[in-house]
């Protein structure tokens, strides 16, 4: 096996496949298998590379604030008037939870456009597995607020006797999809992009290998996939900022029941 077949980089496809890069066998409690994959690197990396930016960034022991700073700092106000727009009452409550959330699926999505790298957040195990996990959560929120008053969110006031079951039905169903709508609307992003830029980076390879006179012509394409590359990190930040805003609006919906 080649160095390029073990990054799968041949298929457009083949950077989203989880891989296991090392795996050890201990032969305690019927032999244990621990691997490390490459979204578990990538997930540590991007953990990792979150605190470093914020210890970085801290401006606790300087007079005058560095770049860093003065970026989270506007970071932190931008989130801050979200949630309290979004949630409401109390919502410095959830203010932590949110902030974290931004930043991690922020650094995944930038993280993901380094060349040869791997697209945490195009993975759906982690993009379903934040959907759920939020979705359990406000659930469990909701329930804790409202008790058995949180399945009036399916009744919407004036609904008549006879349209209850159909309407309940209906309710219950869409609420249902955000288990996966946030997920699918983060990984079904960034796999389009990701797998376009593939497509046209092979391409653009072959035609810049060719003859000169097909070289030259080929810088025309290529500044499209310059800015196609800068439309996919604008898509990283507007991704980052969507999921956390859907996310507050469901705490908003846990907490008042609308």
């Amino acid at each position: 096996m080649t160095i390029l077949d073990s990054f799968n980089i041949h298929s457009p496809l083949g950077q989203f496949e989880v891989v296991n890069l090392l795996s050890v066998k201990l032969p305690i409690f019927g032999d244990i298998n621990l691997s490390l994959t490459n979204l578990g690197l990538y997930s540590i990396f991007t953990l990792l590379v979150v605190i470093g930016f914020h210890f970085y960034g801290n401006n606790d022991s300087k007079l005058i604030p560095n770049k860093w700073s003065i970026s989270l700092e506007s970071a932190y106000a931008s989130l801050s008037s979200m949630v309290r727009e979004q949630v409401g009452t109390h919502s410095e409550i959830y203010l932590p939870f949110v902030y974290s959330l931004f930043f991690f699926i922020l650094i995944g999505n930038l993280i993901s456009n380094v060349p040869y790298s791997f697209a945490i957040t195009a993975s759906g195990v982690v993009a379903l597995g934040l959907s759920l996990t939020i979705f359990i959560g406000v659930t469990i929120l909701a329930l804790s607020i409202h008790g058995i008053k949180f399945f009036a969110f399916f009744i919407p006031a004036g609904t008549p006797l006879g349209l209850v079951p159909l309407l309940v039905l209906i309710e219950l169903v869409s609420y249902l999809a955000r288990a996966v709508s946030l997920g699918v609307r983060l990984f079904a992003n960034l796999c389009a992009g990701h797998t376009l830029l593939k497509i046209l980076s092979t391409y653009l390879f072959e035609l810049f290998t060719g003859n000169l006179i097909v070289a030259i012509i080929t810088v025309i394409p290529f500044t499209i996939f310059v800015a196609l590359i800068g439309l996919e990190l604008a898509v990283s930040l507007i991704q980052a900022f969507v999921f956390t805003l859907l996310t507050c609006s469901y705490l908003r919906d846990a907490i008042e029941l609308h």
